[in-house]
């Protein structure tokens, strides 16, 4: 490499309606700060949403940064990213025109395994009024894209986790989602099975359907027929990575909690979020044609078909038994899907080997 790692980040980053934006951000901080030797700034417009997934007391080594779009703010760092559309102000853009020699403008682009993604990774779009190049870095599942985020042996510290699981008959669930109208579908087929399950719901935008299917607040351990749903308050992400790896089977949605599952290693049911005209199911669709690849037919079918059951809320009870046939099944895939996952760079390396190449 012709120069030495760029030592100050800022990162942009609004958070939108959930706390997925900031947990990437604040994940891609962190790394970037522990195993680089870098010192962001991460400038944010709720830093409140930070307190719950990353407690004061574990925020050392990055700046958090109260962030408006009028806030006057300090000199460019040497590489500034702006996150997931967020868009760095007018005033600080033309600060970095000004400044020599300019920073390394990324726009850091949401996952997606669309093929079309690989074409535009790493390529330029300039800047109206400056003309500095802003730089598209899209994560994804190929080595054409800038891989995912994984922190130094998480598979490793998630098999640990995974060692800590309590032992016996039940299926061990977690159901993290955002409103689903297939809700009361599902937990009627986990109510009626013959095998017992153990469901851990965590503090979210599911509750209240959790709630109204059983017409009472889920405020302890509530059993439904061969179902306990057991509430979770809302956990520091450490701590909701262990859960993910402790469980047989994951709920999870967005981005965050869909890449964090996958370095569980066990199957897991992504409810992406909802975009236009239904671009989110090609995007849903593009993910389940890269990670069924393998599969057999039984399996990787009742995988889409539960996918899309469950994203369209229709309802994916009636496809529960197959699905949970399919699950020894889905367990070794998913471990297979994250070996071949780690044999990518990841994010956070990815994008300091980037700025590195980019800086004049």
């Amino acid at each position: 490499m012709p120069h030495s790692p760029p030592r100050r980040w800022d990162i942009f980053c609004e958070v939108i309606d959930n706390f997925g934006d900031a947990g990437v951000c604040w994940r891609l901080a962190r790394q970037l700060a522990e195993e680089h030797g870098v010192a962001p700034r991460l400038f944010i417009d709720r830093p409140e949403a930070l307190a719950r997934l990353a407690p004061v007391s574990g925020r050392a080594g990055v700046e958090v940064v109260h962030w408006q779009g009028d806030t006057l703010l300090a000199e460019p760092a040497e590489v500034v990213i702006d996150a997931f559309g967020t868009r760095a102000p007018t005033h600080y853009v033309a600060a970095m025109a000004a400044r020599r020699p300019q920073p390394v403008w990324i726009n850091l682009e949401y996952l997606s395994a669309e093929p079309w993604v690989e074409g535009c990774h790493g390529l330029a779009s300039p800047h109206p009024a400056s003309g500095m190049p802003r730089w598209f870095f899209f994560p994804g599942f190929t080595a054409a894209t800038g891989g995912l985020l994984r922190e130094d042996g998480l598979p490793a510290r998630m098999d640990a986790a995974a060692a800590t699981s309590p032992q016996g008959d039940a299926l061990g669930v977690s159901l993290f989602s955002y409103e689903n109208a297939g809700l009361d579908s599902l937990l009627a087929a986990w109510a009626n099975d013959v095998r017992r399950i153990d469901c851990v719901v965590p503090e979210g935008r599911v509750r209240a359907g959790v709630d109204h299917w059983l017409g009472a607040s889920l405020t302890q351990t509530t059993t439904r027929g061969a179902l306990t749903l057991d509430p979770q308050s809302f956990l520091p992400q450490p701590e909701y990575d262990a859960l993910l790896a402790r469980a047989d089977l994951n709920f999870v949605r967005g981005e965050d909690s869909f890449v964090r599952a996958q370095w569980a290693g066990k199957p897991f049911i992504w409810q992406i979020y909802v975009q236009e005209q239904d671009a989110h199911l090609t995007k849903l669709a593009a993910f389940l044609d890269r990670y069924t690849a393998g599969l057999p037919d039984e399996a990787a079918g009742v995988l889409r078909d539960f996918h899309f059951a469950w994203n369209r809320g229709v309802g994916p009870g009636p496809l529960w038994p197959r699905l949970q046939a399919q699950l020894p099944i889905l367990l070794a895939h998913a471990r297979e899907w994250r070996a071949q996952l780690t044999q990518q760079l990841d994010l956070s390396t990815q994008l300091v080997r980037f700025a590195q190449s980019k800086l004049k």
